[in-house]
């Protein structure tokens, strides 16, 4: 995979898209850079990834990866 614009970390949840439509959302387990495990890649490197549960990844999906943050309410 190349990343092609910000960063993707190995806690980033994930959505597969095919043809503008959603075939996977879970979980990122494993993310490689050459045969190293690191936890991030940043925008213009290739790595590779592993889904939970998924396998059938195709030439021409796209991932994109989500983060999810709480904030406390305010006032």
């Amino acid at each position: 995979c190349m990343v092609q614009s910000g960063t993707i970390a190995r806690s980033n949840q994930v959505r597969i898209t095919r043809n503008k439509e959603v075939v996977f959302t879970g979980q990122l387990v494993s993310l490689r850079r050459f045969k190293d495990d690191v936890r991030e890649v940043s925008e213009g490197f290739e790595c590779g990834m592993g889904f939970e549960g998924f396998d059938q990844l195709e030439e021409g999906d796209i991932v994109e990866a989500l983060s999810f943050v709480e904030t406390a309410r305010t006032l």
